[in-house]
């Protein structure tokens, strides 16, 4: 899943793609260089974000999704807002990619009704305030009973399993050591029985430990984001597709034999 943010403040890649026409280029790339799903977002969910109104959000997000549709590409958009995934739905995005895990009110019954694929995250807090102090009993334990419960409840308005993701939600009000202890024990969602995303894509945690900056941070997020394949994920959501691409060949080709 190849990241396109037309957002002037998403925490690495800011106002590289704030028109349509310079969010499209960059997203062919990400398809050229091997993305099978394109998530385009008009939102920074960065701790401490702006929020931004629906009707500014579709106006970046919906011609950029159109374009892509258009040209065949699979698209999901990345909204916890459920005007912004209708509007991203009848133009032609096939998945939301929902920070809210579908718990805005109408977000569930708007996925249920279109036949969308849908990504549910785990999220403590809100973008505002996520960060400021992260706290869990047991962050697995907490984080797997999160998703299971989001996933009975869309299975209960009529969303199959077949028809989503989940994601533990990497630095989405988490420390390091929550972050740490999530990747190591990425396997047990799979009790869940539905296939496992993962985003460490430039994340602080990948700072933290290296102590590099963001623009320096792909191999460590290529390392990252193994760990989370040998750990049973099944989609990465990544900036630097082509990097992830080869690394991943080199892992398919070693399993497979």
């Amino acid at each position: 899943m190849g990241i396109v943010n037309t957002t002037p403040d998403s925490f690495s890649d800011g106002g590289r793609c704030l028109d349509a026409r310079s969010a499209i280029r960059n997203a062919l790339q990400l398809r050229e260089d091997g993305a099978d799903i394109l998530d385009v977002g008009g939102e920074s969910t960065r701790p401490g974000a702006a929020r931004v109104s629906a009707g500014e959000e579709i106006k970046r997000v919906v011609p950029v999704i159109d374009a892509l549709a258009r040209q065949g590409c699979a698209v999901s958009v990345d909204t916890k807002k459920p005007e912004v995934m209708r509007a991203a739905l009848d133009v032609g995005a096939v998945m939301v990619n929902d920070v809210m895990a579908l718990q805005a009110p109408g977000a569930l019954e708007t996925v249920a009704a279109s036949g969308a694929a849908v990504c549910l995250m785990h999220m403590q807090g809100d973008p505002q305030t996520m960060q400021q102090a992260p706290c869990y009993t047991h962050v697995v334990e907490d984080v797997l009973r999160f998703l299971q419960s989001r996933v009975q409840t869309c299975e209960a308005a009529g969303i199959t399993r077949a028809r989503m993701l989940i994601d533990p939600g990497f630095g989405f009000g988490k420390t390091l050591q929550h972050n740490l202890d999530l990747l190591k024990h990425l396997d047990r969602l799979l009790e869940l029985g539905v296939p496992v995303l993962a985003g460490l894509s430039r994340k602080s945690m990948l700072g933290q430990l290296t102590g590099r900056e963001l623009d320096q941070r792909e191999f460590a997020g290529v390392a990252a984001h193994l760990i989370a394949v040998g750990r049973g994920a099944r989609v990465l959501r990544v900036h630097h597709v082509a990097a992830m691409r080869d690394a991943l060949a080199i892992w398919n080709a070693v399993e497979e034999t």
